[in-house]
């Protein structure tokens, strides 16, 4: 997802976004700048003692050595005042880049679901690593580089015009003619600079998506097309990054050409001074050193601001992230939730259409009252609306129209985390974190002791398989828990929902990939997870729902059969209909 390239005044201005992350560090940033100056000052002394040194030491009778000694001194002091300043500069840009990174994440976490509807995640995972490696880089040295260069050259100016006036008059002239095209290209360069961040990111996004799909490409035979399709995105990064590489280098030429060809052609007025009497050979040779202290100071600033501009794009893509307010937020003044042992639900008319479907509701006038301690199952059709209900629920969205009540509150005016806390949920593909066992039950409830962790895995039938890993509880399950078989994971998920001990469980068709003896076992792990709370179920296989106290069939959004199983059966509907397909196959 590539934005639109800012005008360049407002792409230098999304630095600003940088302060807030800069601003706790105000004593340190306030270090920086103070040995910078001062390092700039023992930089600038020095030609003003080699001019002494030229016009005053060769005298006979002079204390030579001194002005040698002076001139070491001076060097050990600049030295030992640039290392400061570099500790400082790279823990601002170490500790800045940190705290950014940990607010872009935690920015992403709070947002909805559909927010990832448009948003690759490979691309937030680019801005997180790339573009704030970035940021690192010029807050951490190019912007020291470019601000010490910045005092040198402003310093170098001065001393050049207090040493010889005709010739800054002459200097600065060269300069700004030098400096002219410069800037043409440079508006180039910032475009090219955004782009070539946005190539990077799209070729993220790619690799993330085929990475965490490997078995499907591999399944389809696709290993070749996918390789082709990431050259292709690294190539067009590449060319873009090449073409930026390239008036950068031009960009580099013409300011050293051009200014150390402003340098030689001063040089040669001087001379010419020193040898007409009105100057002295220490005068030209200070002037000279000014001189080229100030070109090579605009070297760098011109090689610096290359990296702003990059940096400059890069904060404006991350404060992109950082701005995205979150679909579902807490109201101002969130109703207190009551925590009861059974929930009571009541989906009052909802009406709801996604965000990215518009024209198509998901739920179309929904009237259903789902009381404590009842088991519920939506069973229908794909694209029935099943998964919606339990989406609503979460308060992964709101309602379009309706409302939706639990334990008497509106959702709307709860805080989307104090619903949730209220609610466990396992899903058909359930989620394993990389970790160990006892870690990945604990994520119901991170304040919960490992004997309460132990007992919920008990009731889950997750603890007999995982008493026979290697380490036991503390066995690291692999990414994904793809050391696991699919009933395994199943069960520490089923562990999870019941450690978070819910008023109310969701239940996402939780065995419908397992095999007739994994499904047996989650059943027991289930059974003991809905004992005594309220459960809503979603089930394609009917199998799995004969025991639920009402069936609610869904078609197109809509409730069009409720019952048990057997007043169902009898009716002869679209419950009957789908029954009998199973059976047949």
């Amino acid at each position: 997802m590539s934005a639109p390239v800012a005008p360049p005044r407002r792409r230098l201005r999304s630095l600003s976004g940088l302060w807030p992350f800069l601003a706790p560090y105000r004593r340190q940033l306030l270090w920086a700048l103070v040995l910078l100056v001062l390092a700039s000052l023992a930089m600038l002394a020095a030609p003003l003692a080699v001019r002494d040194l030229i016009d005053h030491g060769f005298e006979p009778g002079a204390a030579i050595h001194g002005y040698f000694l002076g001139l070491f001194a001076l060097a050990m002091l600049a030295g030992i005042l640039m290392a400061g300043r570099y500790y400082m500069v790279s823990w601002l840009g170490e500790r800045v880049t940190a705290d950014l990174r940990s607010a872009v994440y935690r920015r992403m976490l709070v947002q909805s679901p559909g927010y990832f509807e448009h948003t690759q995640t490979g691309e937030v995972l680019s801005r997180l690593t790339a573009d704030t490696t970035v940021i690192q880089t010029v807050v951490g040295s190019s912007m020291s580089m470019g601000l010490r260069s910045a005092a040198q050259f402003l310093g170098g100016m001065v001393m050049l015009a207090v040493t010889s006036l005709t010739l800054f008059a002459v200097t600065l002239g060269l300069l700004v003619v030098v400096m002219v095209p410069i800037v043409i290209v440079s508006r180039q360069v910032r475009r090219l600079s955004r782009e070539s961040q946005d190539r990077v990111a799209d070729t993220a996004a790619v690799a993330g998506e085929m990475l965490n799909a490997i078995p499907t490409v591999q399944a389809f035979t696709q290993e070749g097309f996918e390789a082709r399709r990431f050259d292709h995105g690294v190539t067009r990064s590449f060319v873009t990054a090449m073409a930026r590489t390239r008036l950068r280098a031009i960009m580099t030429a013409s300011i050293v050409g051009g200014v150390f060809g402003a340098i030689v052609f001063v040089l040669w007025l001087g001379a010419r001074a020193v040898i007409d009497g009105s100057m002295t050979a220490g005068e030209l040779a200070s002037f000279v050193l000014y001189a080229m202290i100030t070109a090579g100071a605009i070297g760098v600033i011109a090689e610096v601001w290359g990296e702003v501009l990059r940096a400059a794009g890069a904060t404006e893509r991350l404060m992109e992230l950082l701005s995205a307010e979150p679909d579902i937020q807490a109201p101002a003044q969130p109703a207190v939730l009551p925590r009861q042992p059974q929930a009571e639900v009541i989906l009052d008319a909802v009406h709801f259409v996604y965000p990215s479907r518009p024209d198509t509701p998901a739920l179309d006038g929904l009237n259903l009252v789902i009381h404590p301690g009842e088991t519920v199952a939506l069973v229908g059709p794909s694209g029935a609306g099943k998964t919606t209900v339990f989406q609503l629920l979460m308060r992964y969205y709101d309602v379009s129209g309706g409302a939706i009540r639990f334990n008497g509150v509106d959702l709307r005016e709860v805080d989307p985390r104090a619903l949730r806390a209220q609610i466990g949920i396992v899903p058909q593909d359930a989620v394993i974190f990389s970790g160990s066992a006892l870690e990945n039950i604990r994520y119901g409830r991170a304040d919960a002791s490992d004997d309460e962790v132990k007992a919920a895995a008990r009731l889950a039938l997750a603890d007999e398989f995982i008493a026979r890993l290697p380490q036991g509880y503390d066995t690291f399950v692999g990414e994904r828990g793809l050391r696991l078989s699919g009933g395994q994971r199943q069960r520490v998920a089923i562990a999870r929902a019941i450690l978070r001990d819910p008023p109310l469980l969701l239940l996402d068709e939780a065995t419908s990939a397992l095999d007739a003896e994994s499904e047996a076992l989650v059943q027991q792990g289930l059974a003991a997870a809905m004992r005594h709370r309220t459960t809503l179920v979603i089930a394609h296989r009917l199998a799995t729902v004969r025991k639920a106290d009402r069936i609610v069939v869904l078609e197109g959004g809509r409730i069009v059969e409720i019952g048990t199983p057997a007043e169902l059966m009898q009716q002869g509907g679209l419950y009957a209909r789908l029954a009998s397909f199973q059976v047949m196959a």
